[in-house]
């Protein structure tokens, strides 16, 4: 006790050897300058010299916008902190999803389609956002579902396509089959999804070690051998492929990538025979493309892109005019009619 003599308070709680309300004291002023120091942070943000030092305009609205989303995400998590504590009604999880589908209708594919880009570049550089959904959220969803992409994409288990894109719960309408391919099934649950769910980007998703693509490539007579509804399948991916231009690649990756994505575009142009999505694309409502999902890296790669500008190039062609040429848009390789069909 003599040891804090030097403090009048502490001095004379050492002389009436109450050292509990000694310890209530010291905790207390640790905790309030811990919450004092917490609340300065957070109010201040990054320090003058951080903000000065942007090397362009862009990065400092980058910055900017970054900080107004961490600013918005903290009023998310205290509204929801607080509807925790109450409860939350189903009036109140309805009008949550209207507000969301409201927003959803003003987004425009192409913001969409890098969206998707973006979130695979998380994904693939280890840093997802893995956007968990709150219970309020969850039963939001309940009500109505306005996912923005619609996905064919193989069934494969190393293909996980929300992962891979870094989306939520219902974000995402996936059809997932082996080999990506279209059917009746397919393409009436594509159907439902561009001309009842609205979505405004829709991507047939291969990838790198299809097995689907790699059987489809066996003799005839090994493809009869399969029980019949596997053996219809396989018949159906073979007849999208083209050999002769399949067996001049001889690098056996290469070959693996130029059969699958031979696949792709095949679904891709599939797709261009539905009238009606067709007049969505020329709207500028829809977007279709391909892509490929490379494992090993977990990069996806976008091409044969079918947007407005490709629905003119087609037409076009159709007419025999000459054929516009414009570059598809940022991250995806090729448009379609920028290249020979297979």
């Amino acid at each position: 006790p003599t040891s804090l003599s030097f403090c009048p308070i502490f001095g004379a709680m050492g002389r009436s050897g109450d050292s509990a309300a000694l310890v209530a004291l010291v905790v207390s002023g640790v905790a309030l300058g811990g919450v004092l120091g917490l609340l300065a942070v957070t109010a201040l943000g990054p320090s003058k010299k951080k903000r000065q030092g942007f090397r362009d305009d862009d990065e400092e609205d980058d910055f900017r916008e970054d900080l107004r989303k961490r600013r918005q995400l903290r009023e998310i998590i205290a509204d929801e902190a607080a509807g925790m504590a109450t409860g939350f009604s189903m009036d109140e999880a309805r009008e949550k999803a209207d507000a969301g589908h409201e927003i959803a209708k003003g987004i425009p594919p192409a913001e969409v389609l890098s969206a998707l880009q973006k979130g695979n570049i998380r994904f693939w550089m280890g840093t997802p956002s893995r956007p968990e959904t709150s219970a309020f959220e969850r039963r939001a969803l309940i009500s109505k579902q306005f996912p923005l992409t619609a996905i064919l994409g193989c069934s494969d288990s190393r293909v996980p396509t929300e992962i891979v894109f870094d989306q939520g719960l219902g974000d995402m309408f996936v059809v997932r089959v082996a080999g990506n391919c279209l059917d009746n099934t397919t393409t009436a649950s594509l159907q439902y999804a561009v001309y009842h769910l609205k979505v405004k980007v829709l991507v047939v998703l291969g990838h790198e070690g299809c097995g689907a693509i790699k059987a489809a490539q066996l003799p005839d007579l090994q493809i009869a051998n399969e029980p019949e509804c596997l053996g219809n399948l396989l018949s159906v991916l073979k007849h999208g492929l083209c050999d002769s231009s399949l067996k001049a690649v001889r690098d056996s990756k290469a070959h693996d990538r130029e059969a699958v994505t031979q696949n792709v575009k095949r679904q891709v142009e599939k797709l261009t025979e539905d009238e009606g999505m067709m007049q969505k694309v020329k709207k500028g409502e829809l977007i279709i493309v391909g892509a490929f999902y490379e494992i090993s890296s977990g990069i996806v790669d976008f091409f044969h892109e079918v947007d407005a500008i490709a629905a003119r190039n087609i037409a076009a062609q159709e007419r025999a005019a000459p054929m516009i040429k414009r570059q598809p848009s940022r991250g995806v390789l090729t448009r379609l009619g920028d290249e020979p069909k297979l």
